[in-house]
Formats: structure tokens, C-alpha cells, sequence
């Protein structure tokens, strides 16, 4: 069954559509749907980078060290802050050399991601994470960056032997089961972030559907006791937006302490 498509997304693919099917076909990629071959998720991904690209243009010359906005101190506290949770806290708690070195990687993967996932707050958009392939690509970055870093640090050889654990004697049965877990990072960061922030939409979808079916149903029978019963659905949703938006909070929170938890483990000698 086609999921029902996003008023954005049948814009972008009234504008785009032609080449992106013509590209596809170029790289002998057959879509699924030939008429919109631009999918819900990827015209989400669109509307977070063209936000965030005209919410930090309209911010980087407002930037003031004297006399810092409201809308600053927001974005600082998301680097930094008292409670020592933001982006470049998480990374000096959790890598020993240089931590700030990675701090571009971690912190656009963490914005994007806490972006997406409250995008939809609006009921205009949906959340791009609430399709698995989002959270596998921010996944297979993170998977690919950190070892990367793990390889120039120690080099093949060395990056190799932290997989081996520090006893000689045990190295044959700890090397596979240290490959296996690092690959089930991508599985686990997927998932995490793809089923609480889907559990969190769909949550919403239902109850709001539960709280506007007894107005629906006393809407000809009975209108004014259908005008009573509407309330519900005026009112009860925001619990569930609340709701929404904190797990949203949380779920770019923990895409931002495990890559920093990660990095830290590949670059570190005693791992």
C-alpha cells in the first residue's frame, strides 16, 4: 500500500520529480512509484536543511558576545551548558584526545536529528526519522566516522589489536565478538532512534482518532453533545505533542552521546 503523500512532498515532485526519475533510471534505480519518485522522507530531509540553512542564516548576524539574544543562548546551551549536556560537554566527558576535534561530525548529526524529530510538531510535516532509512544513513556516518578516526589514531595494525582485547590468550574469541558489536551499532542506533520516534507519531495518530470518534458519532444524532465531545480532541492531543517532543529531545540526545561514546572507545589506548 502507498503511504498517503505530503503536500510538500507532491510539490517537490511537481518541480523535481522529471530529473530525479531520469537519475534514477541513470543509475538503474526503479522507484516505486514512477509518479512521485521523490518519497515522504526524502522531501522531509528538504524542508529540515532548508530550515536549518535559513534558521542560521538569519542567526550568524545576530551573534553577539556583549549582548547575546534569547535565540543564542538557546543554541549555546545546546553546545554547552551548566548541567553539562550539550554536544561539546558529551564529547570531553567521553574522548580523551582532542575531543573538539570532532565536534562538527557529532553536533550536525545531533542538530539534524533533533530537527527532524521535532519537524512534526507542525501537522504540516512529518518526521524524517520515522523512516528507517534516515536513522540507518545518520547511523552508517557515525559507523564509518568513528572508525575511521580509530584507524588514524593507531593506525590499521594498532586500530586492529583494539579489537582483541588486552589479554594475548583470549584475543581469538574477543576479536569476532568485538566485530560483531561494532556492526551492531548501526542496528542499534537505527532502531532506537526509528521506533520510539515512529511509536511516538503513530501514538498520536491513534489517540486523536479515538478522541474524535465520539463526536463523529453524535455529530447527526445529537450536535450539541457532539460540540461538547469535540473538546476532547481540541484539548487532549497536546499531552501527546508534549509527549512528542520530549522524546524527540531525548532521541537526538542519544544520537549525540553514543557517536561520542564511540569515538571516544576508538580513539582511546586502553580499549
Amino acid at each position: 500500500m502507498n503511504e498517503s503523500l505530503n503536500w510538500f512532498t507532491i510539490l517537490l515532485n511537481k518541480w523535481l520529480g522529471g530529473a530525479t526519475l531520469k537519475l534514477l533510471y541513470a543509475l538503474h534505480v526503479a522507484p516505486d512509484d514512477p509518479v512521485h519518485p521523490i518519497p515522504n522522507h526524502i522531501a522531509m530531509e528538504v524542508v529540515v536543511f532548508l530550515i536549518a540553512v535559513l534558521f542560521f542564516l538569519w542567526l550568524r548576524p545576530r551573534i553577539s558576545a556583549d549582548k547575546p539574544g534569547a535565540t543564542q543562548q538557546v543554541m549555546e546551551m545546546l553546545i554547552t551548558n551548566p548541567m553539562r549536556v550539550g554536544i561539546r560537554d558529551i564529547l570531553q566527558d567521553s574522548v580523551e584526545h582532542e575531543p573538539l576535534r570532532y565536534l562538527n561530525m557529532v553536533g550536525s548529526i545531533a542538530i539534524f536529528v533533533l530537527m527532524s524529530n521535532l519537524i512534526s510538531l507542525s501537522p504540516a510535516f512529518a518526521s524524517p526519522t520515522g523512516h528507517p532509512t534516515v536513522p540507518l544513513a545518520c547511523a552508517i556516518l557515525t559507523f564509518l566516522s568513528y572508525n575511521w578516526w580509530g584507524l588514524r589514531h593507531h593506525g590499521p595494525i594498532g586500530y586492529a589489536k583494539t579489537f582483541a582485547g588486552p589479554v594475548w590468550w583470549l584475543s581469538w574469541l574477543l576479536f569476532p565478538v568485538e566485530i560483531i558489536s561494532s556492526f551492531a551499532r548501526l542496528l542499534s542506533l537505527t532502531v532506537r532512534l526509528w521506533a520510539n520516534i515512529f511509536a511516538s507519531e503513530l501514538i498520536y495518530v491513534v489517540f486523536l482518532g479515538l478522541l474524535m470518534a465520539p463526536s463523529a458519532h453524535f455529530s447527526v444524532t445529537h450536535p450539541a453533545l457532539s460540540w461538547v465531545l469535540a473538546v476532547f480532541p481540541a484539548v487532549f492531543p497536546a499531552v501527546f505533542i508534549l509527549l512528542h517532543a520530549f522524546v524527540a529531545v531525548v532521541q537526538a540526545f542519544v544520537f549525540t552521546i553514543l557517536p561520542a561514546v564511540y569515538i571516544g572507545l576508538a580513539t582511546s589506548h586502553d580499549h
